[in-house]
């Protein structure tokens, strides 16, 4: 079946791509989905607890995905802010921050999404610099946060995402921007296997060959426990743009973040969307289709 529909919609993604495994996947399925429009991609810190500059090692992993697609020089790319803001008033001015002003304030272009895998920190800067993005028709997606009220996601607490910038949060949350949030009990639900990689992915030239492989490699060496499967928690982001109604998504009021990463009411005016369940079956099945018809050619 060949997709003639032409109709795109406009994207910008943000990623901490080097801090685990998931992101490449996310990277790579919205690069290779002809309906979305990828304005450029941003790489973005994630904190310093793996490595002193991870906002360059985030920009070293771009450019290697890029050249596996070969799409080098066909995609923008913009670098974020190398750490996170030091108070929630003091945006930190980049290439990144600009990239999505000038996206937002385009009358003309239709809606925008940016996806959001990591920090929050480029996104609150181009809010703290540019306070009228928050009335345009751009729509954020953040993968983050941790679980409402007694819901319990195991992981580290604060949830890795909000700690790398608790301050960035709550700029983006009291913005008043449209929000649609992921945390962390829906995003660690779209789990993949070594044997399914092994059998989906790995076949599809070097591009396959590394996105399983470099699965097998984080666990290895991060993880404290014997595993053979991993989240890939940043692609709900991507499904969620290719398709909204993949989520089932929740009315949430005002809320912030304590300096710990719990939530605590904030301005009850203020609305943002929870995203309560994800179809995995549709966002798995495409990511691996789209990666063996790459192969194809």
């Amino acid at each position: 079946m060949i997709n003639d529909d032409r109709r795109t919609r406009r994207v910008i993604i943000n990623s901490d791509v080097k801090n685990e495994a998931d992101d490449q996947f996310a990277v790579v399925h919205a690069l290779l989905s002809p309906t979305l429009d990828v304005r450029g991609i941003i790489p973005a810190h994630f904190g310093t607890h793996r490595i002193a500059d991870s906002s360059t090692a985030s920009r070293e992993e771009l450019d290697l995905l890029l050249r596996l697609l070969d799409l080098e020089h066909e995609v923008p790319t913009a670098d974020g802010a190398p750490h996170a803001l030091v108070d929630e008033q003091t945006p930190i001015d980049s290439a990144g921050a600009r990239l999505i002003i000038e996206e937002a304030r385009r009358p003309d272009a239709g809606p925008l999404f940016i996806a959001f895998l990591g920090p929050l920190t480029d996104m609150a800067s181009a809010l703290l610099l540019a306070p009228d993005i928050a009335e345009t028709d751009t729509t954020v997606i953040w993968i983050g946060g941790p679980p409402y009220g007694d819901l319990v996601s195991m992981g580290s607490w604060p949830e890795f995402n909000l700690k790398n910038d608790i301050a960035s949060a709550n700029v983006v949350f009291d913005s008043g921007i449209r929000l649609w949030q992921v945390p962390s009990n829906i995003y660690r639900l779209v789990n993949v296997g070594y044997a399914e990689l092994e059998a989906r992915v790995e076949p599809h030239g070097e591009l396959g060959r590394y996105l399983a492989q470099q699965v097998v490699d984080f666990n290895t060496e991060y993880h404290r426990v014997a595993i053979e499967s991993r989240s890939l928690g940043d692609s709900p982001a991507i499904g969620l743009m290719l398709e909204p109604f993949s989520g089932v998504m929740r009315r949430q009021g005002g809320v912030r973040f304590t300096a710990d990463g719990h939530y605590e009411l904030a301005d009850p005016t203020r609305e943002i969307l929870v995203v309560e369940n994800i179809d995995v079956r549709f966002l798995l099945e495409d990511i691996f289709a789209k990666i063996a018809k790459h192969q194809r050619g």
